[in-house]
């Protein structure tokens, strides 16, 4: 994806967690053609190129804090925050163990308010800020088999909308991105015929691009004006929840 900066401002300090892959590797893009000085965290496999790659758990206050730590020195203060890292432990409830659903709330709730604890050090001092939250969805409209990952998704825009009454008059922002179907590796995966019962849910008839979700997060960096917010980036599947 490539992009122009039409207003020539300042590269900005960004950090996506979970950007090696999918839609964070994407919004990292993004960012970085729009000029910005990107880094991402990513916990396993290889690191993508062209980064300040930094590994991380997002379960892990520490690893967070020897992340930040490092992007701090190299590229200054956060000053966008594009809290992408998560994880999935589908199964149906009366089969979900304590773990399973534990597990899935940590990394994906409790590991966004983690670096947005983190990541606010920097924006209260500098008095401004960015932070978007990647949810999806299945937090407004409900999944089968996902209550662990609904739950957490949907927790999220009550963790943006309390942060943003917070320390909106900092200067600080926070939103939420819901993004729908996305054509990834993860819905490549998926029977034919499941893919199309999806899309036929769709009322765009089809899947999303992940570029669809960075062009989102591009406009939420830049709308100082708008705060609290859910951005339902979907094709119209969620519409009305």
């Amino acid at each position: 994806m490539t992009s122009v900066n039409p207003t020539q401002r300042p590269a900005r300090s960004v950090l996506v967690t979970g950007g090696n892959r999918g839609i964070g590797l994407a919004v990292a893009r993004a960012f970085a053609d729009a000029g910005d000085h990107v880094a991402v965290t990513y916990r396993s496999g290889q690191p993508p190129q062209g980064f300040l790659a930094v590994q991380a758990d997002v379960t892990d206050p520490a690893s967070l804090d020897a992340a930040f730590a490092a992007v701090e020195a190299q590229q200054g203060a956060v000053e966008v925050l594009v809290a992408n890292a998560g994880t999935t432990r589908d199964q149906l409830l009366m089969r979900m163990s304590d773990e399973e659903f534990d597990a899935v709330v940590d990394a994906n709730l409790s590991g966004a308010w983690r670096v947005a604890r983190r990541a606010v050090r920097g924006m209260v001092r500098a008095k401004r800020g960015r932070i978007i939250f990647m949810s999806s969805v299945v937090g407004l409209y409900g999944s089968p088999g996902q209550t662990n990952y609904a739950a957490s998704k949907s927790g999220m825009i009550g963790l943006a909308r309390s942060i943003a009454r917070e320390l909106g008059s900092r200067g600080i922002t926070a939103n939420v991105i819901a993004p729908g179907f996305i054509d990834t590796d993860m819905t490549r995966e998926l029977p034919e015929a499941t893919q199309a019962d999806y899309k036929a849910r769709i009322p765009a008839a089809r899947f999303g691009d992940v570029d669809d979700i960075a062009r989102a997060a591009l406009f939420l960096a830049e709308a100082g004006y708008v705060n609290g917010a859910v951005l339902p980036v979907d094709g119209g599947l969620g519409m009305g929840h």
